[in-house]
């Protein structure tokens, strides 16, 4: 799971964006989205895609863009080395 999130104390600004990739129940995958404000219970949405291939590129899109807002890595695991490139 890759966890960003954007602070801006002056705005009272304390979101989250989490998104993560999973296997869905047959051979499909899915991006799975979480948003919201820190320390709250987030809005979660899911996209179904055929392959992992689609589903990472999707992942990566979505990171792009977030990143391109203000919002900076918190947690970033094991990924592909061209996951954000």
């Amino acid at each position: 799971m890759i966890v960003l999130t954007r602070i801006d104390a002056a705005r009272n600004m304390r979101r989250f964006y989490a998104v993560n990739v999973v296997p869905a129940l047959f051979g499909e995958w899915q991006l799975v989205r979480e948003w919201g404000r820190i320390g709250q219970g987030g809005t979660v949405r899911a996209a179904t895609f055929p392959s992992q291939d689609e589903a990472e590129k999707a992942q990566a899109r979505s990171i792009s863009r977030k990143l391109r807002r203000g919002y900076v890595l918190k947690s970033l695991p094991f990924v592909k080395e061209n996951v954000l490139g």
